[in-house]
């Protein structure tokens, strides 16, 4: 990239958020800090107007904005391969913004552009998985995103995977996609807990006009910590594959909360964290004898009570 086009990639990206940081903009373009300090103090001498910060950052003054962004073709390309993402994996309040964003992109194409764009359209599909994505129904998502960035205590009605029906207040903290659905993250003044919210289970969101002081859980592994600590509905749960399994359960691995794996020399070691462990045994169980579950007990268990049950279904079937 030359340098005029990296004037003008820093001049977006500093109106991108609120205070950029120097490191922020070396990493991105990879260069080095002493590069972004000359390249800001050349925006400024052309008169835009950056402030600065020491230890924080820069940012441009309230009023200053660029004319419309052009894209390149590259950049609307991946625009609408992003659309056909959000298509599959978001439910209908996210989906509607998304396609009202996009109509905004392509008002700022030229004929060419959109020429490509219209005959990608028909050549990009994301099919649907094996397995359905719940959290596309409901029309919550805009809503818990806004409520997260405002702090603001939300009333749920929920229902939980044994079908029963509770009313909670909430302090959102996160959204997470893992094991193929959506989930809430968020403080449960019921349960005085961190609990996980399956987004399609919740039947009502209502802000309660109360703001909370968010508590310290930062990421989604601080989280899982704590559900552990107080011991919520989250199991750990670690499953030995041999080779041949672990090929097969590669791709269908992420429904079932997949966090990481390591090779051994058996196999591959992998962890999941689950709230369904009915659900983790049948999946585990088609894998036969690839597989051995190393924790906890009670999937051993659960998968011991399966294969009686089938052994029992199928000898009687025989007998008969």
């Amino acid at each position: 990239m030359n340098r005029i086009d990296r004037l003008t990639a820093i001049l977006i990206q500093l109106q991108s958020k609120k205070v950029v940081k120097a490191q922020e903009i070396a990493d991105r373009f990879d260069i080095t800090l002493r590069t972004v300090y000359r390249d800001v103090k050349a925006l400024m001498e052309a008169g835009v107007p950056i402030g600065s910060e020491a230890g924080t950052g820069y940012f441009i003054v309230d009023g200053f904005h660029l004319p419309p962004v052009m894209f390149a073709q590259d950049e609307a390309s991946a625009m609408l391969v992003a659309g056909k993402l959000v298509e599959r994996m978001t439910d209908e309040s996210v989906r509607r913004s998304f396609s009202n964003a996009l109509f905004k992109i392509k008002s700022v194409l030229n004929e060419a552009q959109r020429s490509h764009l219209e005959s990608l359209q028909a050549h990009v599909e994301v099919l649907q998985p094996h397995v359905s994505l719940p959290a596309q129904t409901g029309n919550n998502l805009s809503d818990l995103q806004r409520a997260i960035v405002s702090k603001a205590v939300l009333r749920v009605q929920y229902t939980s995977s044994e079908g029963t029906h509770t009313g909670r207040e909430v302090e959102p903290i996160g959204l997470f996609y893992y094991s193929a659905a959506w989930h809430l993250i968020g403080w449960c003044r019921l349960r005085n807990g961190f609990r996980d919210f399956r987004c399609d289970r919740l039947q009502q969101v209502v802000l309660t006009g109360e703001t909370f002081v968010p508590r310290s859980i930062f990421t989604l592994q601080q989280y899982f910590n704590s559900l552990k600590e107080t011991n919520a509905e989250v199991i750990s749960v670690v499953v030995l594959f041999d080779h041949a399994s672990a090929r097969v359960a590669t791709n269908a691995r992420h429904f079932f909360g997949f966090v990481s794996a390591e090779p051994v020399d058996d196999g591959m070691r992998m962890h999941f964290l689950t709230t369904d462990l009915p659900m983790m045994a049948r999946w585990l169980l088609s894998y036969g004898s690839g597989v051995e579950v190393e924790e906890p007990v009670e999937l051993r268990d659960l998968l011991r009570s399966l294969v009686e049950e089938l052994q029992a279904h199928y000898l009687k079937l025989a007998s008969s």
